[in-house]
């Protein structure tokens, strides 16, 4: 039993480092998703504004997961450094130091990965965007499909994956936040009853927010706000409603096919742009003389007597 001793107390060191360290990354992934959960409702409040559970729950699990890569990643290092100290008697000092060192010589020698990492966790605390939000980045909008510290991954409409390193996001223009407004303009021609053409619209807009279909998507009723232009075709009428968020398109769609039948059923002409073709007739030929020079005199031949002479 002695002679076991020796290898019995660093096994049951190490069996407590490894349980630690288990136990610790799991009260993290449990934290981290009820302080994400905790910080989103504070912004709620701050703003007046209220998330869709669904929305709500992909932040939370975007924060969750960076929040417990980073922590597993150092309780990682920490129980190997504790576990190498208790096994073989490393001293975790010059260790520690060493790992800081190494740590000054990649923060100066890779400055643009800094700059990812510090602009990744901005994006996080200010709670910028998460996955499955459709944002503008960078000159690029998509579908956030992936998002760590270091860049951000969208596929756009047309399938196209770009992946975008945080450190060049400017500006990030979410289009899918918490409520979106749907904005079209609708030209019609210039003899066409503007009241009559309104009234139809704002009654499309209310059919839409009545049928079950599409009541769950719109917040409100879409209707001409405004005259918008005055056009070299036509006037342009301003049509805005408030929709769920990422519901903007589908609606859009919608209304722009129940607005053209209704258009048709009630012979409201839509502007468009005209061609005018003009002919003229060709212009009459006019002869123009060109004057010719009149020959010259030729020499008198000399007489007799001036020959004589």
């Amino acid at each position: 039993m002695t002679d076991l001793a020796p290898w019995v107390l660093p096994a049951l060191q190490l069996v407590v480092i490894v349980i630690a360290a288990v136990v610790a990354i799991i009260a993290v992934r449990v934290g981290a998703a009820a302080t994400a959960r905790q910080l989103l409702r504070r912004d709620e409040r701050a703003d007046g504004s209220v998330l869709p559970s669904g929305d709500l729950e992909r932040r939370v699990r975007t924060i969750q997961h960076l929040a417990v890569r980073a922590v597993t990643v150092a309780i990682v290092v920490i129980a190997s450094l504790m576990a190498l100290h208790d096994l073989v008697g490393l001293d975790i000092g010059p260790a520690v130091a060493g790992l800081g060192v190494v740590a000054i010589a990649v923060g100066l020698g890779a400055q643009a990965l800094v700059k990812d990492w510090l602009a990744g966790i901005f994006v996080i605390l200010e709670n910028q965007y998460s996955r499955g939000d459709v944002v503008q980045i960078a000159g690029v909008d998509g579908v956030v499909e992936d998002f760590s510290l270091r860049r951000t991954v969208l596929r756009d409409g047309n399938g196209t994956v770009h992946s975008v390193p945080n450190g060049l996001v400017g500006v990030a223009s979410n289009l899918t936040r918490v409520w979106a407004r749907v904005n079209l303009n609708v030209s019609v021609t210039y003899e066409t009853d503007i009241e009559a053409a309104s009234r139809l619209i704002d009654r499309i807009g209310e059919e839409m927010q009545g049928d079950p279909e599409w009541s769950g998507r719109l917040l409100e009723a879409p209707t001409v706000v405004r005259i918008d232009s005055l056009g070299d075709n036509g006037i342009t009428l301003k049509v805005m409603g408030q929709v769920r968020a990422a519901e903007q398109w589908a609606v859009a769609g919608e209304l722009r096919k129940r607005i053209l039948t209704g258009f048709r059923a009630n012979d409201i002409t839509i502007a468009f742009p005209h061609s005018v073709v003009v002919n003229r007739p060709a212009s009459p030929t006019v002869a123009v003389q060109t004057p010719v020079a009149a020959p010259s005199p030729e020499p008198a031949e000399p007489s007799d007597e001036e020959v004589g002479s």
